[in-house]
Protein backbone atom coordinates (compact mmCIF):
# COMPACT_ATOMS: atom_id res chain seq x y z
CA UNK A 1 0.00 0.00 0.00
CA UNK A 2 1.12 3.59 -0.62
CA UNK A 3 1.20 6.43 1.84
CA UNK A 4 -0.71 9.27 0.25
CA UNK A 5 -3.54 7.99 -1.84
CA UNK A 6 -4.41 4.49 -0.64
CA UNK A 7 -6.78 3.47 2.11
CA UNK A 8 -7.89 0.25 0.47
CA UNK A 9 -8.05 -1.68 3.70
CA UNK A 10 -10.86 0.54 4.93
CA UNK A 11 -12.76 0.87 1.68
CA UNK A 12 -14.70 -2.38 1.99
CA UNK A 13 -15.74 -1.58 5.55
CA UNK A 14 -16.74 1.98 4.64
CA UNK A 15 -18.69 0.70 1.67
CA UNK A 16 -20.69 -1.75 3.74
CA UNK A 17 -21.43 0.87 6.36
CA UNK A 18 -22.49 3.41 3.74
CA UNK A 19 -24.93 0.92 2.26
CA UNK A 20 -26.73 0.45 5.57
CA UNK A 21 -29.47 2.78 6.68
CA UNK A 22 -29.47 6.38 5.50
CA UNK A 23 -32.00 8.05 3.20
CA UNK A 24 -34.64 6.02 1.39
CA UNK A 25 -35.22 6.02 -2.36
CA UNK A 26 -38.03 8.15 -3.68
CA UNK A 27 -41.55 6.70 -3.43
CA UNK A 28 -42.73 6.36 -7.03
CA UNK A 29 -46.36 5.57 -6.21
CA UNK A 30 -47.58 8.89 -7.56
CA UNK A 31 -44.94 9.36 -10.27
CA UNK A 32 -46.17 10.12 -13.80
CA UNK A 33 -45.13 7.25 -16.09
CA UNK A 34 -46.97 8.51 -19.14
CA UNK A 35 -44.65 11.46 -19.85
CA UNK A 36 -41.67 9.31 -20.87
CA UNK A 37 -42.67 8.75 -24.50
CA UNK A 38 -43.69 12.38 -24.93
CA UNK A 39 -40.29 13.68 -23.84
CA UNK A 40 -38.43 11.07 -25.90
CA UNK A 41 -40.34 12.17 -29.00
CA UNK A 42 -39.67 15.84 -28.33
CA UNK A 43 -35.95 15.18 -28.02
CA UNK A 44 -35.93 13.16 -31.26
CA UNK A 45 -37.93 15.78 -33.16
CA UNK A 46 -36.09 18.79 -31.75
CA UNK A 47 -34.78 21.49 -34.11
CA UNK A 48 -32.00 24.02 -33.43
CA UNK A 49 -33.31 26.86 -31.32
CA UNK A 50 -36.06 24.82 -29.63
CA UNK A 51 -36.82 25.33 -25.95
CA UNK A 52 -38.25 22.17 -24.45
CA UNK A 53 -40.20 22.99 -21.30
CA UNK A 54 -40.79 20.18 -18.83
CA UNK A 55 -43.68 20.81 -16.43
CA UNK A 56 -43.69 20.52 -12.68
CA UNK A 57 -44.02 16.98 -11.38
CA UNK A 58 -42.25 13.67 -10.73
CA UNK A 59 -41.78 11.76 -13.97
CA UNK A 60 -40.61 8.14 -14.05
CA UNK A 61 -38.34 6.75 -16.80
CA UNK A 62 -37.24 3.19 -17.42
CA UNK A 63 -34.71 4.00 -20.16
CA UNK A 64 -32.11 6.63 -21.04
CA UNK A 65 -32.90 9.89 -22.75
CA UNK A 66 -30.65 11.23 -25.52
CA UNK A 67 -30.23 14.42 -27.52
CA UNK A 68 -28.12 14.85 -30.67
CA UNK A 69 -29.39 18.22 -31.99
CA UNK A 70 -27.42 21.45 -31.52
CA UNK A 71 -28.91 24.61 -30.07
CA UNK A 72 -31.47 23.11 -27.66
CA UNK A 73 -32.57 24.38 -24.26
CA UNK A 74 -34.07 21.84 -21.86
CA UNK A 75 -35.84 23.65 -19.02
CA UNK A 76 -37.75 22.48 -15.97
CA UNK A 77 -39.55 24.46 -13.31
CA UNK A 78 -36.92 24.03 -10.60
CA UNK A 79 -34.68 21.25 -9.25
CA UNK A 80 -37.22 20.37 -6.57
CA UNK A 81 -40.28 20.84 -8.78
CA UNK A 82 -39.36 19.03 -12.01
CA UNK A 83 -37.93 15.63 -11.14
CA UNK A 84 -36.92 12.96 -13.65
CA UNK A 85 -36.51 9.72 -11.72
CA UNK A 86 -34.77 6.66 -13.17
CA UNK A 87 -35.23 4.43 -10.16
CA UNK A 88 -36.84 1.75 -12.35
CA UNK A 89 -34.36 2.14 -15.22
CA UNK A 90 -33.80 -1.08 -17.17
CA UNK A 91 -32.23 0.28 -20.38
CA UNK A 92 -29.38 2.66 -21.12
CA UNK A 93 -26.19 3.73 -19.37
CA UNK A 94 -27.14 7.30 -18.40
CA UNK A 95 -30.12 9.35 -17.41
CA UNK A 96 -29.60 11.91 -20.18
CA UNK A 97 -26.85 11.66 -22.81
CA UNK A 98 -26.20 14.77 -24.91
CA UNK A 99 -23.92 14.71 -27.95
CA UNK A 100 -24.55 18.25 -29.17
CA UNK A 101 -23.30 21.82 -28.88
CA UNK A 102 -24.91 25.10 -27.82
CA UNK A 103 -26.88 23.18 -25.22
CA UNK A 104 -28.50 24.55 -22.07
CA UNK A 105 -30.13 22.49 -19.34
CA UNK A 106 -31.63 24.18 -16.32
CA UNK A 107 -34.01 23.97 -13.39
CA UNK A 108 -34.65 20.25 -13.07
CA UNK A 109 -33.50 17.15 -11.19
CA UNK A 110 -32.26 13.77 -12.38
CA UNK A 111 -32.47 11.03 -9.76
CA UNK A 112 -31.36 7.44 -9.24
CA UNK A 113 -29.91 6.59 -12.64
CA UNK A 114 -28.29 3.21 -13.21
CA UNK A 115 -25.17 4.88 -14.58
CA UNK A 116 -24.18 8.52 -14.97
CA UNK A 117 -26.83 11.14 -14.35
CA UNK A 118 -26.20 13.83 -16.99
CA UNK A 119 -23.45 13.13 -19.53
CA UNK A 120 -22.46 15.60 -22.25
CA UNK A 121 -19.93 14.33 -24.76
CA UNK A 122 -17.90 16.39 -27.28
CA UNK A 123 -20.08 19.51 -27.24
CA UNK A 124 -19.18 23.19 -27.20
CA UNK A 125 -20.89 26.09 -25.42
CA UNK A 126 -22.56 24.09 -22.69
CA UNK A 127 -24.59 25.63 -19.84
CA UNK A 128 -25.72 23.53 -16.88
CA UNK A 129 -27.67 25.68 -14.45
CA UNK A 130 -29.86 24.84 -11.49
CA UNK A 131 -29.62 21.09 -12.05
CA UNK A 132 -29.73 18.56 -9.23
CA UNK A 133 -28.40 15.03 -9.79
CA UNK A 134 -28.92 12.74 -6.81
CA UNK A 135 -28.98 9.12 -5.73
CA UNK A 136 -31.65 9.39 -3.09
CA UNK A 137 -30.66 6.35 -0.98
CA UNK A 138 -27.37 8.03 -0.04
CA UNK A 139 -23.77 6.93 -0.64
CA UNK A 140 -23.63 3.42 -2.13
CA UNK A 141 -21.20 1.68 -4.43
CA UNK A 142 -24.19 0.66 -6.56
CA UNK A 143 -24.91 4.31 -7.43
CA UNK A 144 -23.97 5.70 -10.82
CA UNK A 145 -20.40 6.89 -11.25
CA UNK A 146 -20.84 10.53 -12.31
CA UNK A 147 -23.55 13.05 -11.55
CA UNK A 148 -22.92 16.03 -13.84
CA UNK A 149 -20.43 14.85 -16.43
CA UNK A 150 -19.21 16.94 -19.40
CA UNK A 151 -16.32 15.23 -21.16
CA UNK A 152 -14.30 16.30 -24.23
CA UNK A 153 -16.15 19.61 -24.23
CA UNK A 154 -15.24 23.26 -24.68
CA UNK A 155 -16.64 26.43 -23.11
CA UNK A 156 -18.59 24.90 -20.23
CA UNK A 157 -20.49 26.66 -17.45
CA UNK A 158 -21.81 24.67 -14.49
CA UNK A 159 -23.52 26.85 -11.92
CA UNK A 160 -26.07 26.77 -9.09
CA UNK A 161 -26.31 22.98 -9.28
CA UNK A 162 -26.24 20.11 -6.78
CA UNK A 163 -24.70 16.63 -6.94
CA UNK A 164 -25.28 14.01 -4.25
CA UNK A 165 -24.30 10.37 -3.93
CA UNK A 166 -22.12 9.67 -6.99
CA UNK A 167 -19.85 6.63 -6.60
CA UNK A 168 -17.11 8.46 -8.53
CA UNK A 169 -17.54 12.24 -8.90
CA UNK A 170 -20.57 14.42 -8.29
CA UNK A 171 -19.49 17.19 -10.67
CA UNK A 172 -16.82 16.11 -13.13
CA UNK A 173 -15.29 17.84 -16.14
CA UNK A 174 -12.77 15.83 -18.11
CA UNK A 175 -10.57 16.32 -21.20
CA UNK A 176 -12.13 19.73 -21.76
CA UNK A 177 -11.10 23.36 -22.29
CA UNK A 178 -12.37 26.63 -20.84
CA UNK A 179 -14.54 25.65 -17.91
CA UNK A 180 -16.26 27.59 -15.13
CA UNK A 181 -17.69 25.66 -12.15
CA UNK A 182 -19.32 28.02 -9.66
CA UNK A 183 -21.93 28.28 -6.90
CA UNK A 184 -22.57 24.54 -6.79
CA UNK A 185 -22.96 22.13 -3.90
CA UNK A 186 -21.42 18.65 -3.90
CA UNK A 187 -22.03 16.34 -0.99
CA UNK A 188 -21.84 12.65 -0.12
CA UNK A 189 -20.00 11.73 -3.33
CA UNK A 190 -16.65 9.97 -3.46
CA UNK A 191 -15.20 13.03 -5.22
CA UNK A 192 -17.27 16.17 -4.80
CA UNK A 193 -15.95 18.21 -7.73
CA UNK A 194 -13.30 16.88 -10.09
CA UNK A 195 -11.40 18.61 -12.89
CA UNK A 196 -9.45 16.01 -14.86
CA UNK A 197 -7.12 16.41 -17.85
CA UNK A 198 -8.70 19.80 -18.52
CA UNK A 199 -6.99 22.94 -19.76
CA UNK A 200 -8.22 26.17 -18.19
CA UNK A 201 -10.77 25.89 -15.38
CA UNK A 202 -12.08 28.24 -12.70
CA UNK A 203 -13.67 26.50 -9.70
CA UNK A 204 -15.13 29.01 -7.28
CA UNK A 205 -17.93 29.82 -4.82
CA UNK A 206 -18.76 26.13 -4.41
CA UNK A 207 -19.54 24.10 -1.29
CA UNK A 208 -18.00 20.63 -1.00
CA UNK A 209 -18.82 18.69 2.15
CA UNK A 210 -19.35 15.12 3.34
CA UNK A 211 -17.57 13.69 0.31
CA UNK A 212 -14.56 11.39 0.53
CA UNK A 213 -12.53 14.12 -1.20
CA UNK A 214 -13.87 17.63 -1.64
CA UNK A 215 -12.29 19.11 -4.80
CA UNK A 216 -9.89 17.16 -7.05
CA UNK A 217 -7.61 18.45 -9.82
CA UNK A 218 -6.19 15.38 -11.54
CA UNK A 219 -4.23 14.30 -14.57
CA UNK A 220 -4.75 10.69 -15.54
CA UNK A 221 -1.86 9.03 -17.39
CA UNK A 222 -3.83 7.17 -20.05
CA UNK A 223 -5.63 10.13 -21.65
CA UNK A 224 -4.32 12.06 -24.69
CA UNK A 225 -4.81 15.59 -23.25
CA UNK A 226 -2.84 16.60 -20.16
CA UNK A 227 -4.54 19.22 -18.03
CA UNK A 228 -3.19 22.43 -16.53
CA UNK A 229 -4.11 25.94 -15.44
CA UNK A 230 -6.85 25.49 -12.85
CA UNK A 231 -7.83 28.06 -10.26
CA UNK A 232 -9.64 26.83 -7.13
CA UNK A 233 -10.81 29.77 -5.04
CA UNK A 234 -13.53 31.15 -2.78
CA UNK A 235 -14.84 27.67 -2.05
CA UNK A 236 -16.01 26.20 1.26
CA UNK A 237 -14.44 22.75 1.57
CA UNK A 238 -15.19 21.18 4.91
CA UNK A 239 -15.74 17.86 6.68
CA UNK A 240 -15.13 15.66 3.65
CA UNK A 241 -14.84 12.53 5.77
CA UNK A 242 -17.25 10.05 4.16
CA UNK A 243 -15.79 6.56 3.84
CA UNK A 244 -14.70 5.75 0.31
CA UNK A 245 -17.48 3.82 -1.47
CA UNK A 246 -15.99 3.93 -4.96
CA UNK A 247 -15.69 0.83 -7.13
CA UNK A 248 -12.51 -1.12 -6.43
CA UNK A 249 -9.88 -0.48 -9.07
CA UNK A 250 -11.07 2.99 -10.04
CA UNK A 251 -8.78 5.97 -9.36
CA UNK A 252 -11.14 7.53 -6.82
CA UNK A 253 -11.25 4.32 -4.80
CA UNK A 254 -7.74 5.19 -3.59
CA UNK A 255 -8.66 8.61 -2.20
CA UNK A 256 -8.43 8.58 1.58
CA UNK A 257 -11.50 9.77 3.44
CA UNK A 258 -10.84 13.17 4.93
CA UNK A 259 -9.25 14.81 1.87
CA UNK A 260 -10.11 18.46 1.31
CA UNK A 261 -8.49 19.57 -1.97
CA UNK A 262 -6.35 17.04 -3.86
CA UNK A 263 -3.99 17.84 -6.74
CA UNK A 264 -2.51 14.84 -8.53
CA UNK A 265 0.00 15.02 -11.40
CA UNK A 266 -1.43 18.35 -12.56
CA UNK A 267 0.45 21.56 -13.34
CA UNK A 268 -0.25 25.25 -12.84
CA UNK A 269 -2.85 25.00 -10.10
CA UNK A 270 -3.64 28.01 -7.95
CA UNK A 271 -5.51 27.40 -4.67
CA UNK A 272 -6.46 30.59 -2.88
CA UNK A 273 -9.02 32.39 -0.71
CA UNK A 274 -10.81 29.17 0.24
CA UNK A 275 -12.30 28.20 3.60
CA UNK A 276 -10.95 24.70 4.21
CA UNK A 277 -11.66 22.92 7.46
CA UNK A 278 -12.09 19.67 9.34
CA UNK A 279 -10.90 17.29 6.62
CA UNK A 280 -9.48 14.56 8.81
CA UNK A 281 -6.63 13.29 6.62
CA UNK A 282 -5.39 16.65 5.29
CA UNK A 283 -6.91 19.90 4.12
CA UNK A 284 -4.77 19.89 0.94
CA UNK A 285 -2.93 16.93 -0.63
CA UNK A 286 -0.39 17.32 -3.44
CA UNK A 287 0.67 14.03 -5.03
CA UNK A 288 2.14 12.38 -8.10
CA UNK A 289 1.24 9.29 -10.07
CA UNK A 290 3.90 7.39 -8.13
CA UNK A 291 1.93 7.45 -4.87
CA UNK A 292 -1.47 6.54 -6.23
CA UNK A 293 -3.43 3.35 -6.52
CA UNK A 294 -3.39 3.50 -10.32
CA UNK A 295 0.30 3.86 -11.12
CA UNK A 296 0.11 0.66 -13.18
CA UNK A 297 -2.28 2.26 -15.71
CA UNK A 298 -1.08 2.62 -19.27
CA UNK A 299 0.75 5.92 -19.70
CA UNK A 300 0.86 8.33 -22.64
CA UNK A 301 4.39 8.87 -23.93
CA UNK A 302 4.38 12.55 -22.99
CA UNK A 303 2.71 12.15 -19.59
CA UNK A 304 4.40 14.08 -16.78
CA UNK A 305 3.46 12.51 -13.44
CA UNK A 306 4.78 15.33 -11.24
CA UNK A 307 2.63 18.19 -9.90
CA UNK A 308 4.44 21.42 -10.75
CA UNK A 309 3.69 25.11 -10.50
CA UNK A 310 1.31 24.70 -7.54
CA UNK A 311 0.57 27.96 -5.71
CA UNK A 312 -1.30 27.88 -2.39
CA UNK A 313 -2.02 31.23 -0.79
CA UNK A 314 -4.49 33.23 1.25
CA UNK A 315 -6.64 30.30 2.38
CA UNK A 316 -8.33 30.02 5.78
CA UNK A 317 -7.67 26.67 7.45
CA UNK A 318 -9.39 25.32 10.55
CA UNK A 319 -8.93 21.89 12.08
CA UNK A 320 -8.31 18.87 9.89
CA UNK A 321 -5.45 16.38 9.82
CA UNK A 322 -6.41 15.00 13.22
CA UNK A 323 -7.58 11.50 12.24
CA UNK A 324 -6.14 10.37 8.87
CA UNK A 325 -7.67 7.47 6.97
CA UNK A 326 -5.74 4.21 7.16
CA UNK A 327 -2.86 2.89 9.25
CA UNK A 328 -0.10 4.31 7.04
CA UNK A 329 -1.47 7.83 7.16
CA UNK A 330 -2.09 7.45 10.88
CA UNK A 331 1.56 6.48 11.20
CA UNK A 332 2.62 9.51 9.20
CA UNK A 333 0.66 11.80 11.49
CA UNK A 334 2.20 10.16 14.54
CA UNK A 335 5.71 10.70 13.19
CA UNK A 336 5.11 14.29 12.17
CA UNK A 337 2.75 15.62 14.84
CA UNK A 338 2.65 13.13 17.70
CA UNK A 339 -0.42 11.37 19.13
CA UNK A 340 -2.26 14.57 20.05
CA UNK A 341 -1.21 16.75 17.12
CA UNK A 342 -2.60 17.07 13.63
CA UNK A 343 -1.21 16.80 10.16
CA UNK A 344 -0.02 20.07 8.61
CA UNK A 345 -2.57 21.68 6.31
CA UNK A 346 -0.61 20.72 3.17
CA UNK A 347 0.53 17.13 2.64
CA UNK A 348 2.96 16.52 -0.26
CA UNK A 349 4.08 13.02 -1.20
CA UNK A 350 7.59 14.32 -1.91
CA UNK A 351 7.95 13.15 -5.51
CA UNK A 352 9.66 15.57 -7.91
CA UNK A 353 11.34 15.29 -11.28
CA UNK A 354 15.04 15.37 -10.43
CA UNK A 355 15.90 15.61 -14.13
CA UNK A 356 14.56 19.18 -14.07
CA UNK A 357 16.74 20.36 -11.18
CA UNK A 358 19.15 23.21 -11.89
CA UNK A 359 22.14 23.17 -9.56
CA UNK A 360 20.16 20.91 -7.27
CA UNK A 361 17.18 23.25 -7.11
CA UNK A 362 13.81 23.09 -8.81
CA UNK A 363 13.27 26.06 -11.17
CA UNK A 364 11.02 28.72 -9.70
CA UNK A 365 8.12 28.17 -12.08
CA UNK A 366 7.95 24.44 -11.25
CA UNK A 367 7.92 24.75 -7.48
CA UNK A 368 5.18 24.00 -4.99
CA UNK A 369 4.72 27.35 -3.26
CA UNK A 370 2.99 27.97 0.06
CA UNK A 371 2.26 31.56 1.02
CA UNK A 372 -0.40 31.04 3.65
CA UNK A 373 0.45 32.58 7.00
CA UNK A 374 1.28 30.00 9.66
CA UNK A 375 0.16 27.00 7.60
CA UNK A 376 2.75 24.31 7.16
CA UNK A 377 3.68 21.67 4.57
CA UNK A 378 4.85 18.13 5.28
CA UNK A 379 7.01 16.21 2.81
CA UNK A 380 6.03 12.56 3.23
CA UNK A 381 9.30 11.35 1.64
CA UNK A 382 7.62 9.06 -0.84
CA UNK A 383 10.70 8.45 -3.02
CA UNK A 384 12.44 6.91 0.03
CA UNK A 385 9.51 4.69 0.92
CA UNK A 386 8.25 7.30 3.40
CA UNK A 387 11.17 6.64 5.71
CA UNK A 388 11.79 10.20 6.92
CA UNK A 389 8.76 12.50 6.59
CA UNK A 390 9.41 16.05 7.72
CA UNK A 391 7.84 19.48 7.87
CA UNK A 392 9.63 21.44 5.13
CA UNK A 393 7.57 24.61 5.00
CA UNK A 394 10.55 26.94 4.68
CA UNK A 395 11.63 25.26 1.44
CA UNK A 396 8.26 26.16 -0.08
CA UNK A 397 7.99 29.80 0.97
CA UNK A 398 7.67 31.30 -2.49
CA UNK A 399 5.24 32.93 -4.90
CA UNK A 400 4.21 32.16 -8.44
CA UNK A 401 2.53 34.28 -11.13
CA UNK A 402 -1.23 34.46 -10.78
CA UNK A 403 -3.17 32.43 -13.33
CA UNK A 404 -5.51 34.21 -15.77
CA UNK A 405 -9.29 34.36 -15.42
CA UNK A 406 -11.24 31.92 -17.58
CA UNK A 407 -13.45 33.95 -19.89
CA UNK A 408 -16.78 32.54 -21.03
CA UNK A 409 -19.47 34.65 -22.68
CA UNK A 410 -22.11 32.56 -20.88
CA UNK A 411 -20.46 33.27 -17.51
CA UNK A 412 -20.81 37.02 -17.66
Amino acid sequence: MTMIMKAAALVALATSLAACGGPQERDLTSADRSYQNQLIERLIDARPGDVIEIPEGVFAFDRSLSLTVDGITLRGQGPDRTILTFQDQVQGAEGLLVTASDFTIENLAIEDTVGDGLKINEGENIIIRGVRVEWTAGPRTENGAYGIYPVQTRNVLIEDSIAIGASDAGIYVGQSRNVVIRRNRAERNVAGIEVENTIGADVYDNVATENTGGILVFNMPNLPQPGSQTRVYNNHVFANNTGNFGHAGTPVASIPAGSGIVVNSNDLVEIFDNDISDNRTANIIISSLHSTGYSSYSVQDDFDPYPEGIYIHGNRFTGGGDNPDGLELQGLKLLVAGPLGRMPDVLWDGYRDDAKLVDGVMPDDLRICLENGESELVNADGPNDYAAPAVTTDQHRCTLPRLPVIELASAQ
